[in-house]
């Protein structure tokens, strides 16, 4: 992760390496009786979730996290540390709270549904969205789980409490490794710099945000679509797309669930399809070529959603010699399925 530069994780390296030291730590104090994890192990359990929610923040705000979005977070951490200093017992309530509370609030977001991150690219919402739900359980369960450890404590039983803290630290770095790495393929690679790429004026968004006829909003989108071609940036965020509109996210997003009946990742990929389709049937160019050129990241994706709106796979669709191609855009693969 260091290797491929910070930027593109975000906070994710760091919470990466949070969950690495946490789980030494808790190796140190457990297993080898080193006093001095004992003390930095509550202090790094407080930092995680509060850590985890402020990562996957990033996927909503459109940029790498500052200073002064983490710092608030990190107030949980320094309360667990007074309390280690002064006053050890209330503890485990603190823990319970704050990875309860964090777990919930991420739940919150995800309830939304995946194009609440509107930072991440339209093709990824579905990955990271099944990676903050995956987190925010994790949260929960860790709440409990570190109840049920106090318990274990309380009665004596420490041999079965040191096995649970053993097998959530591990669990715990897995899943922190695996949101990472989506996090990592969900960021476009140049976001740092996208809204310089996409200015619109306070008073263009002013005026757009007045607009309530989801017709509208589908008409602007689909103009916006074939006229400059978005659908064709691989790295396109719902939020990118926002300001080209001038329009608010979810304003777009809810517009055009109920006009088209799909979500925006859908409908994005309608109109690299129907690019495709076109390029499929007009050339001999190399379907990997076609695909990149058509806004897809990955063959994987390519090929599903191609099967999705054809019905068959691209090799297939230029063997048969396609069919009249139709111009990009959702009501043209509606039709066509």
């Amino acid at each position: 992760m260091i290797r491929q530069g910070a930027r593109r994780y975000g906070l994710f390296s760091l919470l990466v390496a949070i969950f690495a030291v946490q789980a030494a730590l808790s190796g140190l104090t457990w297993n080898v009786g080193w006093s001095p994890a004992r003390l930095l192990q509550p202090i790094g359990a407080a930092a995680l979730p509060a850590l985890s929610f402020a990562a996957f923040n990033q996927l909503r705000i459109d940029r790498l996290s500052s200073p002064r979005d983490v710092l608030p977070h990190l107030a949980p951490a320094g309360l667990v540390a007074v309390l280690v200093a002064f006053w050890r017992a209330p503890i485990d309530i603190v823990l319970f709270a704050v990875y309860l509370g964090y777990g919930l609030a991420l739940l919150r977001i995800a309830r939304q549904g995946p194009e609440a991150l509107s930072a991440v690219r339209i093709s990824s919402e579905w990955t990271a969205h099944k990676a903050l739900v995956s987190v925010a359980i994790m949260l929960v369960a860790t709440a409990f789980i570190d109840a049920i450890i106090s318990l274990n404590f309380s009665l004596g039983e420490r041999e079965q409490a040191r096995t649970v803290l053993a097998a959530a630290s591990v669990l715990w770095l897995a899943l922190a490794g695996y949101a990472a790495t989506v996090a990592g393929s969900a960021f476009p690679d140049d976001e740092a710099d996208a809204t310089a790429d996409d200015p619109v004026s306070p008073s263009a968004l002013s005026a757009s945000a007045s607009i309530e006829d989801d017709e509208a909003i589908a008409d602007r989108v689909d103009a916006l679509m074939r006229e400059q071609q978005l659908y064709r940036d691989p790295d396109l965020t719902l939020e990118r797309l926002a300001r080209r509109a001038g329009i608010p996210a979810r304003q777009i997003s809810a517009a055009l669930n109920r006009v088209h009946g799909r979500n925006i990742s859908r409908i994005v990929n309608e109109y690299r399809v129907d690019d495709a389709r076109r390029r499929l049937a007009t050339t001999r160019d190399p379907v990997t070529a076609i695909m990149l050129e058509s806004g897809f990241g990955t063959k994987s994706n390519f090929n599903r959603e191609f099967l999705r709106v054809t019905g068959t796979t691209p090799s297939g669709y230029r063997r048969r010699g396609g069919d009249a191609p139709a111009a990009p855009g959702p009501g043209s693969s509606r039709e066509t399925t």
